[in-house]
């Protein structure tokens, strides 16, 4: 993948829409966070406001994540929450160890960019 996230492990995201309530599904870059846990960044680009995906699970938190694997795709349900306090510190340090131009986002922007984390419930066949 070429530009901010070229070489970066991707997922794809299914969101459940806020008011269309349609499924939405978006690629993203992710952190592994221990075996059952991956982070998302809502960062848009640093935009003024939170990506719609971010919108639409901050409203229904249960997601679905496709994520390539040696073995194929694992195809699971998750449940997402955004990290606060030091939680959210300490997995901010990962993103910029990992993406240092990603976090630097942070600094490009007035509102807090919110790190979410999904933990899986369980697997899907696909």
């Amino acid at each position: 993948m070429e530009g901010m996230l070229k070489g970066a492990d991707l997922v794809l995201l299914t969101t459940v829409g806020r008011r269309s309530g349609r499924q939405h599904i978006v690629p993203l870059a992710y952190l592994t966070d221990g075996a059952d846990r991956i982070v998302l960044w809502a960062s848009n680009m640093a935009a003024a406001q939170h990506p719609a995906w971010y919108r639409n699970l901050a409203a229904n938190p249960q997601v679905i994540i496709e994520q390539p694997t040696s073995a194929g795709i694992d195809l699971f349900t998750g449940t997402a929450h955004t990290a606060t306090g030091p939680e959210r510190a300490g997995l901010f340090g990962m993103l910029a160890e990992q993406f240092p131009h990603m976090a630097a986002h942070q600094q490009q922007t007035e509102r807090e960019i919110p790190l979410v984390v999904v933990e899986r419930i369980s697997g899907l066949t696909g």
